[in-house]
């Protein structure tokens, strides 16, 4: 696997220890007016430390990443744990909605409200996921075109994920993805399928 998304290191230590299983995304400076876009099924989890995260998750999710402070890597260097299959996704085109995933996640809700108004359109992309740990940390050096506000980034190397396994059992990703699709209700939840002409289609 080469693809990977970017995402704030504390959201990713939460999907890799199963606490939350949503994603929430408005798209980055670099991905134009269209926005972010839910174009790959299956992807690897890059962690950044942009955008003054510690102040945009709730106090708990900031004593977490206090603990993690004392074993970063390097700034030259990126650390890979995670790779993700896409469950479900939906597009919420009220705040309404948005905050009804309130107790699904570990953002703000002053920084959800923050992300569906930003941009030309108010809405914002919730995708559920499911996370599988690989078999061991792969370091790779920090390239120059890894960087910039985009979602999406394609690896120098291929990453293995043979041997990886998922860090919620069928039941319990079973339970929050069932609890993401209840909150959610009457928005439609779309099913996740392979991208159609590069991007998935509702």
């Amino acid at each position: 696997m080469r693809i990977a998304f970017k995402e704030w290191l504390i959201v990713v230590d939460a999907l890799g220890r199963g606490e939350q299983i949503i994603i929430l995304r408005k798209g980055g400076l670099s991905e134009g007016r269209g926005g972010f876009k839910a174009e790959h099924s299956r992807f690897l989890l890059f962690p950044t430390l942009f955008h003054q995260q510690r102040e945009s998750v709730v106090s708990s999710a900031q004593l977490r990443f206090d603990e993690m402070t004392s074993s970063l890597a390097p700034k030259d260097c990126v650390r890979i744990e995670f790779f993700c299959e896409l469950a479900a996704w939906e597009r919420l085109d009220s705040l309404a909605a948005a905050e009804r995933l309130r107790s699904q996640h570990i953002w703000r809700e002053e920084v959800i409200a923050e992300r569906f108004d930003w941009g030309n359109e108010r809405n914002i992309l919730a995708l559920a996921v499911r996370a599988f740990r690989l078999p061991e940390v792969v370091e790779l050096p920090m390239l120059e075109h890894y960087r910039g506000c985009k979602s999406w980034i394609t690896l120098a190397q291929e990453i293995s994920t043979d041997g990886a396994i998922p860090v919620l059992s069928e039941t319990g990703f079973a339970q929050k993805l069932a609890e993401f699709r209840a909150a959610l209700k009457p928005v439609r939840v779309s099913p996740a399928r392979e991208p159609s002409i590069g991007v998935m289609q509702s």
